[in-house]
C-alpha cells in the first residue's frame, strides 16, 4: 500500500473519531473499510494490466495536488479551522469530520457517475475489455449505494453547521471535484486511438472518419467577422473616386452600417429559428427524422441569410490575396493544429478528416490550416466567386449533404449550417 493510502486511511480514522454520534462513527468506519477494499482492488487491477507499481516512480502534478488536498483537509488544515490536536469541543471535531467528507464525496459521486456512463457505452459481455472489472465495480449497485450513503452522511454531519461553515464545505466540494477532473485530464492516452475506450483500430480494415466544425471550434473568433473586417478596411472612403474598370464598392462607412444591420438581423432570426426547432417538452428518445428536419430548417435559414449578404453587395471587391493572408494569420484554438497534425500524419490511423463550416469562403479556411501543413483536410464550405482575384460578391453555396459512410452509419451535415 502506498504512503498516501496509509495516510488517507489514518485521516479517515481521525474523522471517525471526530464524529459526534455512533451512527456517524459507524458510517465513516464502513466507508474507511470500503476505501481499503477499493485500494486492494486497484492493486489487483494493476497486476492484471501488467504494471509494476514498484517501478512506477514518477507522479504527475495533478495527482500530487489532489492527494495533498485530501490529506490536508482530513488533517483539519482548512482555513478558519483549528488543527486536530487543538479541537476543544465535540462540535469542533464534528466540523472536521464534515469537512473531510466534503472533500471525499465528489470522488465517490464522480466515480459512480463515470461507472454508469461507461457501462452504458460499452458492451461488457462481448470480448475481454481490459477495463471490464473496473467499470463493473463502479457501475455496480453496491458502489452506487455507497456514493449515496456518503452523501447522506455528509448531509447529516452538516445539519448543525452555520451558513459560513456550509460555505466552507461547498468550497471544499468544488475544489475536490476540480482536482478530480484535473487528475483525469492529466492522464496520458497511450493507446493508438483518437477517441478513448473504442475498439482497437485496425488501419488495414478500418478508416477513421473525423468531422469537425470550424468557426469557434477551431477558431477563436467567427470567420465571418474576419471577412467583414477585410471588406471594411479595404473599402474606399466616401470621398474617393473609384476607377471605372473596377467593381463598384460601397464606402467603408456604408459597409460598416450595412454589416451592423445584417449582423443584428441574423442574430434575431437565428434565435427565432432555434426556438422554433427546439421541442417544447423533453424528448425521451432520439429520432433521426426529427433531427433531419431540424437541420433542414437550420440550413434553409442560413441560405436565406446568405442571400441577404449577396444582395447587399458587402462581399464585393475583396482581394483573394487579402483573404489568404487573413487566413494565415487567423488564430486557432490551443491544440487545434497539433491535434489535426497528429491525426493526418499518423499512417497507423488511416484517417480521413472533414472540416465543416457555414463560412462564406473556403479559401480562408484552407489558408488557416496551410501554416500547419494540413493540406490533407477536406474542407466543406461555401466559396467566393472571383474575377481576376477580386470577389464579385456572389457566393457559391454548398447545400445539405447526406453521406453514407463505409461503416454503415448515416452522417448528415450541411455546410450552410451551424454546428
Amino acid at each position: 500500500m502506498s504512503t498516501f493510502s496509509a495516510l488517507l486511511l489514518k485521516r479517515m480514522k481521525l474523522a471517525e473519531e471526530c464524529a459526534d454520534d455512533d451512527d456517524a462513527k459507524i458510517s465513516i468506519s464502513e466507508l474507511r473499510k470500503a476505501v481499503l477494499e477499493e485500494l486492494k482492488m486497484h492493486n489487483s487491477f494493476v497486476q492484471e494490466w501488467g504494471s509494476d507499481l514498484a517501478k512506477e516512480s514518477s507522479v504527475n502534478s495533478a495527482t500530487v495536488k489532489y492527494t495533498e488536498f485530501l490529506l490536508a483537509t482530513a488533517s483539519g488544515k482548512v482555513e478558519g479551522v483549528k488543527g486536530p490536536g487543538k479541537l476543544a469541543t465535540p462540535f469542533e471535531k464534528t466540523k472536521v469530520a464534515a469537512y473531510t467528507l466534503g472533500a471525499m464525496t465528489p470522488c465517490m459521486r464522480l466515480y459512480a457517475y463515470l461507472g454508469k456512463e461507461l457501462e452504458a457505452l460499452l458492451d461488457l459481455h462481448e470480448g475481454s475489455h481490459p477495463y471490464r472489472k473496473w467499470i463493473e465495480n463502479y457501475s455496480s449497485e453496491g458502489f452506487q449505494a455507497s456514493a449515496v450513503q456518503t452523501e447522506d452522511l455528509l448531509d447529516k454531519l452538516s445539519v448543525s453547521l452555520t451558513g459560513e461553515e456550509l460555505d466552507i464545505i461547498e468550497k471544499l466540494y468544488h475544489q475536490a471535484m476540480k482536482l478530480e477532473i484535473d487528475f483525469f485530464s492529466a492522464q496520458p492516452v497511450v493507446q493508438p486511438t483518437v477517441v478513448p475506450l473504442t475498439k482497437e483500430h485496425n488501419p488495414a480494415e478500418d478508416r477513421l472518419m473525423l468531422f469537425s466544425d470550424f468557426d469557434l471550434t477551431c477558431t477563436v473568433v467567427d470567420s465571418s467577422a474576419i471577412l467583414a473586417e477585410i471588406a471594411i478596411v479595404t473599402a474606399p472612403k466616401s470621398d474617393q473616386i473609384q476607377p471605372e474598370n473596377k467593381l463598384a464598392r460601397m464606402s467603408s462607412a456604408d459597409l460598416r452600417n450595412t454589416w451592423g444591420l445584417l449582423s443584428r438581423q441574423y442574430t434575431e432570426e437565428f434565435e427565432e429559428c432555434i426556438e422554433s426547432i427546439m421541442p417544447p417538452e423533453k424528448v425521451d428518445k432520439f429520432k433521426y427524422e426529427d433531427l433531419r428536419k431540424a437541420l433542414e430548417q437550420l440550413s434553409d435559414f442560413e441560405k436565406r441569410a446568405n442571400d441577404r449578404v449577396i444582395e447587399s453587395g458587402v462581399l464585393k471587391g475583396l482581394n483573394h490575396e487579402d483573404i489568404k493572408r487573413a487566413g494565415e494569420r487567423l488564430i486557432l484554438q490551443d491544440g487545434c493544429t497539433t491535434f489535426f497534425q497528429k491525426v493526418v500524419k499518423n499512417v497507423n490511423l488511416n484517417a480521413n478528416v472533414h472540416v465543416l463550416s457555414y463560412c462564406w469562403c473556403g479559401d480562408l479556411i484552407r489558408s488557416a490550416f496551410s501554416s500547419g501543413d494540413l493540406l490533407e483536410l477536406n474542407i466543406h464550405s461555401n466559396e467566393f466567386t472571383f474575377i481576376e482575384s477580386i470577389s464579385t460578391g456572389e457566393i457559391d453555396k454548398k447545400g445539405l449533404i447526406i453521406q453514407r459512410c463505409d461503416l454503415g452509419i448515416s452522417v448528415a451535415y450541411g455546410v450552410n449550417m451551424v454546428f
